[in-house]
């Protein structure tokens, strides 16, 4: 029986074919049409700049995309943080870039800085809230649709030298789940080198104690591991924003000049600008992209699926479909309705025999009132009868005296007459 069993699988592997490739087939040249195709539809990066007015987010901006945003300065008087959003379209090459800068204006202007983080919290859950919102439609139109999402979050800090402020640390630990945030030392040239890696120093170690997770370069990337690595022992970078060029030599440089010397802007050793730009833009922007919406974008909507009452497994950890979630969510509703349906009906009902029993009480009390002036109105009337004829016999008699004394008059008359 055995033997049969192999004769036959003989058989069988004699009878199949195998196909040699006859040249090259060509999927190698998918990453080749993902650049094509992400070239031409173009590329969406949204920055956020936080910190206190003053601190170059505007000037910091112009130098890194090398062009000038043309932003308005903002005053110091705002009751209120606000934020404001600009997107531009930039193309270097043939790479178009539709670049948005959400700007913090009056952010630590305030005397009450406690819910300073709120407006910006509330932005942030908007953007996502309406990523969330296009996703559930039934029309929906991804491809054209403007992601607002913030990818990247630039926290300025004040170049004390003294660590952060209590403002800083509250804001970032509120955002450490909802963005990438890339902490930066502002106006970095007003800090000496010796005081300014102890700042960075006292910084890093203020916020690993208070639990605020800021963004890490990826270091899973052979290709940028080792420079990821480098970089992220930088964190924070101190930098420097200009929007002036000096002549150095030959070269028209970015600088701020000083009656002491100048700062070259993209000098590594005065500051850390080139190696912001470089991770910022050249080398990390489309992980940066990526974890907005693999990581902060889903553990908003998996949130906000939950409070709507969506789950992935039942009771009994079985999974559940959206479309069994949805059915059992509907019919919950349409119960609930017909519940709050049938409490109002009841409700009505009683609220009308409560309204019959206060007409019946209102209709016996006016009964009532009307019987009494009934009789009232009858004992006057009786009265009046009574005061009428008491009038008419009096009336009579007094006619009848009348008609007495005015005989008895005419009697007296005569007899005078007859004697003369």
């Amino acid at each position: 029986m055995a033997s049969a069993e192999v004769c036959a699988a003989g058989k069988v592997e004699n009878q199949m074919r195998t196909l040699k490739l006859a040249g090259h087939v060509g999927f190698d040249s998918l990453p080749d049409q993902l650049v094509n195709k992400s070239v031409q539809n173009g590329f969406v990066f949204n920055i956020m700049c936080i910190g206190e007015t003053g601190l170059g987010k505007s000037t910091l901006m112009d130098t890194l995309f090398n062009t000038n945003f043309e932003s308005s300065p903002s005053p110091h008087s705002l009751p209120n943080v606000k934020l404001k959003s600009n997107t531009y379209e930039l193309q270097e090459s043939n790479v178009k870039l539709k670049l948005t800068i959400c700007d913090t204006v009056g952010y630590g202007d305030q005397i009450n800085k406690d819910d300073s983080f709120k407006a910006v919290v509330d932005y942030i859950d908007a953007q996502f809230e309406a990523h969330l919102q296009e996703e559930l439609k039934i029309k929906r139109s991804l491809s054209t649709y403007h992601d607002a999402r913030i990818h990247a979050c630039l926290y300025f800090i004040c170049p004390t030298g003294h660590g952060l402020k209590s403002i800083d640390l509250v804001c970032m630990k509120k955002l450490d789940t909802k963005v990438n945030i890339i902490p930066i030392i502002a106006k970095a040239d007003s800090v000496s080198k010796a005081e300014l890696q102890k700042f960075k120093t006292k910084i890093i170690e203020e916020l690993q104690a208070n639990g605020v997770h800021i963004y890490q370069f990826p270091t899973d990337d052979e290709s940028v591991a080792e420079v990821n690595t480098s970089m992220n022992a930088h964190v924070p970078f101190a930098v420097v924003g200009s929007t002036e060029f000096i002549r150095i030599g030959n070269k028209q440089i970015r600088a701020r000049q000083y009656i002491w010397g100048s700062v070259q802007v993209e000098n590594e050793s005065h500051c850390d600008f080139v190696k912001l730009r470089e991770m910022l833009i050249r080398t990390n922007m489309e992980d940066m992209r990526e974890k907005t919406h693999t990581r902060h974008y889903e553990l908003y909507r998996q949130k906000r699926l939950e409070q709507m009452g969506f789950t992935d497994v039942d009771s009994d950890n079985k999974p559940v479909s959206f479309q069994q979630t949805f059915e059992a969510k509907r019919s919950n509703h349409l119960a609930e309705l017909q519940q709050k349906e049938d409490e109002m009906r009841q409700m009505f009902v009683v609220r009308v025999k409560e309204k019959e029993a206060e007409l019946k009480d209102s209709e016996k009390d006016l009964h009532a009132k009307f019987d009494k002036l009934k009789k009232d109105h009858a004992e006057e009337k009786r009265k009046l009868e009574e005061s009428r004829k008491k009038l008419e016999e009096e009336f009579v008699e007094f006619s009848r005296r009348k008609a007495q004394l005015t005989a008895s008059h005419h009697t007296l008359t005569l007899g005078k007459s007859k004697k003369k």
